[in-house]
């Protein structure tokens, strides 16, 4: 291994950060979480799709131009140091690591429930694969990110090649009768703007993945121009594909069956698009969305192992884990330490087995994370700023709103959370000096 201060070469373009972005939304977010989020507040998951994506874009804008201030790996974590206080830093990136691994969990899960019922496999199946799934790709991303890369653009081909199959076969089958009551929870339960807005905080994950270009800053070349134009186109390309599919979804098959699968009261479990499009005219959709959707997952959970990798990197460097997290390959292109330790992290919440405890958490979690970004890009001096104080105002006040519009026990749960973090910090204070 070489030196924990080295740094990773820079190897990524727009095209490829483009392709990392599509590669870590375009997946659990629209295959599972979309009939999560129907089976909360009914058909009005569409317009809750649609409010996602503007606090996400005012996230993401805020993400691109601390990351072109500030090009290193670690994302809010590093931007918390440099423009909050550490402990803001320390908790960022630690909401980071938590988000992000119940996010790969959710996506291993997911491979795994469209996979099993592609096959007709029992359920008993689910977690083996899932678990499979996230030692394969933690080998191939600590193989490095080159070769990460070749593979997240034939994944993402597939994935846009399936959803515009999906899209274009279930048009015929979307009935108006399906968007009526707009506002009505699926299950009957709640209030309906409570259970909108239930449905708000659980989408925007689903917009999330254009961190992972942020957390790339290291790697990317000419950050400051590469880095905002990828996030934004990314963002444009994944709002109108996210709508699309779930107006078909919700138009042809109704909100409440989307939610019953993602809530395993259908056979199929944790598939709700393929259940969708068993009821197209053309055939075989319904296993080229399978297929998709296989491929969508497996690149979502090798984003998410890069981008947790270089947050549990950059925390390494600074103490704020165990310094040999820090530590890269001979060739100064992969923290293989990091990485095998994602990939402990990420198995460990596989075994829970529940997508809609590990999506939930990491709604929560995520949204606090991007709270944090906020305030820092609040922070930035005036002759770095690339966007009105604003739009990071906006973001600031939209991700704290959402965060507790989830279940009370989730985010209660992550509060504790970040008290226990915030322990561990102060520990590993005494325990590890700063690495740089």
């Amino acid at each position: 291994m070489s030196s924990q201060t080295a740094r990773l070469q820079r190897q990524v373009g727009l095209p490829g950060a483009v392709t990392i972005g599509l590669g870590s939304m375009v997946g659990t977010g629209i295959f599972v979480s979309v009939g999560i989020a129907a089976g909360i507040s009914g058909p009005s998951v569409v317009l809750a799709i649609i409010i996602a994506a503007l606090v996400a874009t005012c996230n993401g804008l805020n993400s691109a131009q601390l990351a072109a201030s500030h090009p290193v790996s670690g994302g809010t974590y590093e931007y918390g140091y440099r423009y909050l206080t550490p402990w803001l830093g320390f908790t960022a990136g630690w909401m980071f690591l938590l988000a992000k691994s119940a996010s790969a969990a959710t996506a291993a899960l997911g491979f795994a429930g469209y996979f099993s019922n592609a096959l007709a496999l029992p359920s008993a199946v689910l977690v083996p694969l899932a678990l499979a799934a996230v030692l394969l790709l933690t080998a191939v991303a600590a193989s490095g990110v080159q070769r990460s890369n070749l593979m997240n653009a034939a994944i993402v081909s597939v994935t846009l090649f399936g959803l515009a199959a999906f899209v274009v076969s279930g048009l015929p089958n979307v009935s108006a009768d399906h968007f009526l009551p707009f506002f009505a929870p699926s299950s009957g339960e709640g209030h309906a703007v409570g259970a909108f807005l239930h449905a708000c905080a659980l989408m925007f994950v689903a917009y999330t993945g254009y961190g992972r270009i942020a957390t790339l800053g290291e790697e990317v070349r000419e950050p400051r121009r590469t880095i905002p134009r990828a996030i934004v186109v990314t963002m444009l390309v994944t709002t109108v594909l996210y709508v699309a599919v779930a107006g078909v979804a919700v138009g042809a098959s109704g909100a409440s069956t989307l939610g019953q699968v993602t809530a395993g009261a259908l056979e199929a479990r944790v598939a709700p698009l393929s259940i969708a499009a068993q009821g197209f005219a053309l055939p075989l959709v319904s296993q080229v969305v399978a297929i998709s959707a296989v491929t969508a997952m497996l690149g979502v959970l090798l984003n998410l192992i890069l981008g947790l990798s270089r947050v549990a990197l950059a925390m390494g460097r600074r103490g704020d884990m165990p310094i040999a997290l820090a530590q890269l390959n001979c060739a100064g292109t992969t923290p293989t330490w990091a990485v095998w330790a994602v990939g402990v992290a990420i198995s460990v919440l596989v075994l829970i087995g529940d997508v809609q405890l590990t999506w939930s958490f990491s709604a929560f979690t995520v949204l606090i994370y991007y709270a944090l970004t906020n305030a820092a890009a609040l922070r930035l001096p005036t002759s770095q700023r690339i966007f009105p104080t604003w739009v990071a105002w906006t973001g600031l006040a939209a991700c704290l709103f959402l965060a507790f519009w989830v279940e009370p026990a989730i985010w209660l749960i992550g509060l504790g959370c970040i008290g226990l973090g915030l322990i561990w910090h102060a520990i590993a204070r005494a325990l590890y000096r700063p690495a740089i």
